[in-house]
């Protein structure tokens, strides 16, 4: 945990620093090495808290606290992947000097690769972090109310029959969305709020090229003072044009949403045609990849927050929707069938 002071943060980085390179040293096995790199570098890890927590610094101190975060990070990484590379040297050292035999046929070992939804979701974080946002998680078994009833969906939306959603209990549903975990967030903690929330989501459809019944779904929140619609915007051709390339368009179109207001679908331009029209996007130059809108003032007052004083915006889309897109992949079931021959084109 970082602690507040004048040079406080610069401390705890050095602090790091210093403790990780001690225990590196000390490392006999790789496994050693690899619970130090994840006890600093890893998601959970020292260093990296420190870097998701830049958002929540003063904006004067952010910079020195980034660089020193981001040196430190190098050093351990690099001083890790020396001493793992010198515990390789000893083992190979030690193989060699036992008795072999040479006239043997040898094993070719394959490296594994993280899976292309995986390797999607990490894109899409780094991109968010990058603008200051925090990870935020929950549950995937939910109750009706966070599911349901604090997101401003009444009783009698076609969401809650079961048609849409599948429930292990009348009032505990798989989660049909990641938006529950922003109304837990938005309960435990006070604006201003920059979070994202990527997780499995279960909805009751039928398996086709374009639909699975388990799916990856990530979502945005923003609240604070001045939020409006072209934040929105800005920050989801930000995001457009890191995920798809430099000069990708976004269009925004009206919509309806119950938890967002006003609504709209965001669509980016085809990357196929360029805009130009082509089969890939029915001749209409442009392509559906999520939802969003400002955030519905009920939803705002449900977990406390005064919607005269606080506004936001928030925004969900599939992981294999993106993924789909950017690799040009025409069908979602290649995701989970692990097929070899189609996850080592990634």
């Amino acid at each position: 945990m970082i602690e507040k002071g004048n040079d406080r943060y610069i401390k705890d980085i050095e602090k790091y620093l210093k403790d990780s390179l001690i225990e590196t040293d000390k490392a006999s096995t790789i496994d050693e090495l690899e619970k130090i790199y994840y006890q600093y570098l890893g998601r959970k890890g020292k260093i990296t808290y420190i870097l998701r927590s830049l958002s929540s610094l003063p904006k004067d101190k952010r910079p020195l606290v980034g660089k020193k975060a981001n040196e430190a990070s190098k050093r351990i990484e690099k001083f890790v992947n020396e001493k793992k590379n010198n515990l390789k040297k000893k083992v190979v050292e030690k193989v060699l000097k036992e008795e072999i035999d040479i006239t043997l046929p040898g094993r070719q070992l394959q490296l594994g690769k993280l899976h292309l939804i995986t390797k999607t979701i990490n894109e899409i974080v780094d991109i968010f972090i990058g603008m200051g946002y925090k990870v935020a998680e929950g549950p995937e078994v939910e109750s009706d109310y966070y599911n349901f009833e604090a997101l401003n969906i009444p009783p009698d939306h076609p969401a809650r029959t079961l048609q849409d959603t599948l429930f292990i209990t009348d009032k505990m549903p798989l989660r049909t969305h990641t938006s529950p975990v922003q109304i837990r967030f938005m309960e435990r903690n006070k604006p201003p709020i920059y979070i994202i929330s990527p997780g499995r989501v279960y909805r009751r459809d039928n398996i086709d090229p374009t639909h699975s019944p388990v799916f990856t779904q990530f979502e945005g929140l923003v609240v604070d003072r001045g939020i409006s619609m072209a934040h929105l915007k800005a920050t989801l051709e930000v995001f457009a044009e890191k995920v798809f390339g430099e000069g990708t368009k976004v269009r925004l179109l009206p919509s309806y949403f119950p938890y967002t207001e006003p609504s709209a679908e965001v669509l980016v331009q085809c990357q196929e045609c360029m805009g130009k029209g082509c089969s890939v996007c029915t001749r209409s130059g442009w392509i559906e990849i999520l939802g969003s809108g400002m955030v519905h003032p009920y939803v705002l007052e449900n977990v406390g927050i005064d919607s005269e004083e606080y506004t936001g915006f928030a925004f969900g889309m599939g992981v294999e929707r993106i993924a789909m897109l950017k690799y040009k992949i025409s069908d979602m079931r290649l995701f989970f069938e692990n097929d070899l021959r189609f996850l080592k084109q990634f």
